[in-house]
């Protein structure tokens, strides 16, 4: 299964049938050698289409609240701009009292907004869900679509309140209305989910859309899978390719892994085998557990990269620590030299030791 995450808080993920994705496994190339189309990209790949998972819908796990709201400038206002500069540059207590002052003289939704990220993410002040709650919910009855999103988290977070599933799909229907890409995805997750909301797969489908053209990589990989497997739109693989490229340029690891598996099948985007080790390589070094079987595969079978079995075995041990076992490749692997097995293994054990959590 995958996990379609959200953004935000509390949703915790949404699940995917595995069969939809092809992460699992790569076909491996015929016995002929890669496409005579030469478009080898070196570091990034050109995009192509997106691709899809087919829902099975579970409850949603959580992640830690921290909405960042962007305060956006106003041309006539200098002080919005000081208290989102203090913000940023992790002026916390200066971004408090510039904030404090324009919300007080001004009633500034976005200074508003800024109170309640301080107060809910303890940052230049305790933490405080109530005095969070209340300013997000002053800013978002002034219409900041950034405060709707993060009073709707608190929300199914039960933070600052008693838990309101109900409230929180009010505001987040209506700051995905004002153009909230976070809201948008999260939205559409819970008409995938199927149980805070009834399951609708095409209003899934058009929230997702609206986050995927607003830039965000997490909706322009959940509607890859979409398109791939025809979830509440046609099926379609070179849309798929497109938004899986897209999210992968944006370094969504589940999104790299996908779209280097489109390119080494030539799944709705040309063939490039090249360009797509490059990304398994790289998100394999981004601890992808599935990139590292995969490319462990590549490196075995010099299906697409020279073979080498000592880098083989490192990344099929790696895979294997973190749950991804693979009987093939422990058959493949099974008569490498006892000297090669030694280094192998020591080097997955110096990734292991440099990458523990």
């Amino acid at each position: 299964m995958k996990c379609l995450r959200p953004i935000g808080v509390a949703l915790g993920c949404t699940m995917l049938a595995s069969g939809a994705m092809a992460q699992l496994s790569i076909t491996p190339p015929a016995q002929t050698p890669p496409p005579a189309k030469k478009e080898a990209p070196k570091e990034k790949p050109k995009v192509h289409a997106p691709v899809a998972k087919k829902p099975a819908p579970k409850p949603a796990a959580t992640a830690t609240p921290s909405p960042t709201p962007s305060p956006t400038q106003a041309v006539d206002d200098p002080n919005v701009d000081l208290v989102f500069g203090a913000y940023q540059r992790g002026m916390y207590k200066t971004a408090f009292d510039l904030a404090t002052v324009r919300a007080q003289n001004n009633n500034d939704p976005k200074a508003m907004t800024m109170l309640g990220e301080l107060y809910a993410n303890g940052l230049g002040v305790k933490r405080d869900y109530a005095k969070a709650d209340d300013w997000y919910k002053r800013a978002a009855d002034a219409g900041d679509r950034e405060a709707m999103f993060a009073l709707a988290m608190m929300k199914i977070a039960g933070r600052g309140g008693a838990v309101d599933k109900d409230g929180a799909v009010k505001l987040l229907a209506s700051a995905a209305k004002l153009g909230e890409p976070k809201a948008a995805y999260n939205l559409a997750l819970l008409y995938l989910d199927g149980q805070t909301l009834p399951q609708d797969l095409r209003r899934s489908a058009e929230l997702l859309r609206m986050a995927a053209d607003a830039g965000s990589p997490e909706a322009q990989y959940a509607l890859a899978t979409f398109y791939k497997e025809g979830t509440g739109v046609p099926k379609d693989l070179e849309k798929a390719a497109r938004l899986l490229q897209a999210a992968s340029l944006a370094d969504n690891v589940d999104a790299e892994v996908e779209y280097a598996i489109a390119l080494y099948n030539g799944a709705g985007t040309p063939r490039n085998v090249p360009a797509a080790v490059a990304l398994l390589r790289k998100a394999a070094r981004q601890n992808s557990a599935i990139a590292q079987n995969r490319l462990a595969h590549v490196l075995a079978t010099g299906a697409g990269a020279p073979v080498d079995k000592v880098e083989a075995l490192k990344w099929h041990t790696i895979a294997k620590t973190a749950g991804k076992g693979d009987p093939d490749l422990d058959d493949i692997l099974a008569d490498i030299s006892p000297e090669d097995r030694a280094k192998g293994e020591a080097a997955a054990r110096k990734w292991i030791g440099n990458n523990v959590k």
